[in-house]
């Protein structure tokens, strides 16, 4: 009876540190085609919130973002979940970041599956966030410039390349903000320098030595899941997010921001 005990109460404090402590991932991104006035700039990634509270008001998830002192911080969508749709509660985290950074956000498929994606686009634009619907941004910096690049989710009926295809290639470094990572080869086929995803929640469960188990758009042992990818001069940055949807529950995955910074070689 003891070691039952004790091994109910060792599966308690695995699942509440897998799915309530909030890791910072930091990640660096070197290349030559990084601007010398862009060196060191530091990008706060959340994905994946999923109406999830981290504390009243947040305030969990707010120390951690404050404590990163973000020069950017890109949104890659699935700020809400359309399962149980609260709008409200997920602006909450915008409400006391926006001012910390300029904020640049794209949809992830649950804002389109609420069929109120208007409003959230609205609401978020009020605040002063950046919304991304395919299209792109220059950000200027002492002289020189950089490109980001909003990808909407393809539930609203535009493919990730087809939707890449619509921006021009130029010299610019640019930075790509999309929820799929499922998509890799079309960053790479687009050339683009660094992208930001989510969507895969880490593998929900994650094996040791083998990574995630299970991804939307990716089933079972997904091939992109944490971390950064790279092939040729595209890099992929995959957050696991920060809440749950469908399965409600994280094993050896705790929630994540992550900071990449910028390097010029």
């Amino acid at each position: 009876m003891k070691k039952f005990l004790m091994f109910v109460v060792a599966v308690i404090i695995l699942l509440y540190i897998s799915n309530s402590w909030i890791q910072t991932t930091e990640i660096s991104v070197e290349s030559d085609r990084v601007p010398t006035s862009f060196d060191g700039v530091k990008i706060l990634q959340i994905s994946d919130l999923h109406d999830a509270t981290f504390g009243e008001n947040q305030e969990k998830l707010v120390k951690k973002v404050k404590k990163t002192d973000p020069d950017l911080i890109f949104i890659t969508g699935d700020l809400i979940d359309s399962n149980r749709y609260n709008l409200d509660q997920s602006l909450e985290l915008v409400r006391q970041i926006v001012d910390l950074a300029p904020i640049y956000y794209v949809t992830g498929n649950h804002e389109i599956a609420t069929n109120d994606i208007e409003n959230i686009k609205n609401s978020l634009t009020e605040l002063g966030v950046n919304v991304l619907s395919n299209e792109e941004q220059i950000i200027e910096h002492k002289g020189e410039d950089i490109r980001i690049i909003g990808i909407e989710d393809p539930l609203n009926g535009i493919l990730v390349n087809e939707a890449l295809s619509q921006f021009e290639e130029n010299d610019l470094f640019t930075l790509v903000l999309s929820h799929r990572p499922e998509t890799f080869q079309d960053y790479v086929d687009y050339k683009m320098d660094v992208v930001f995803s989510g969507h895969a929640h880490g593998g929900q469960f994650r094996l040791p030595g083998l990574g995630g188990l299970v991804a939307p758009g990716q089933g079972l042992f997904p091939s992109y899941t944490a971390g950064m990818y790279s092939e040729n001069n595209t890099h992929m940055i995959v957050s696991r997010g920060l809440g749950n949807s469908a399965i409600p529950v994280r094993i050896f995955n705790s929630p994540e921001i992550v900071v990449v910074t910028l390097k010029s070689l």
